[in-house]
């Protein structure tokens, strides 16, 4: 219930009383730190395939599609 209450009280802006919503800490991140993450993550996925060879991209391919398909190992518990 205190979850759903919270969830309202952002979509209006505001406490459920009318009163205004606390304001939250400041980001006490640093801001050039911030965005040279959020570069590095946009391109780490292409530049580690660019760097792969394709047998490499193919045996890493290949084992994901196996741990995928992969059965869930049988519980040790025996009854």
């Amino acid at each position: 219930m205190q979850s759903a209450m919270k969830v309202v009280e952002q979509a209006i802006g505001e406490q459920m009383d009318g009163s205004p919503l606390e304001t939250p800490p400041p980001d006490l991140r640093n801001p050039h730190a911030v965005a040279l993450g959020s570069m590095g993550g946009k391109k780490g996925g292409k530049a580690r395939a660019k760097a792969l060879s394709r047998a490499e991209r193919h045996a890493i391919a290949k084992k994901a599609a196996a741990s995928r398909w992969k059965l869930p190992k049988k519980s040790r518990k025996t009854r």
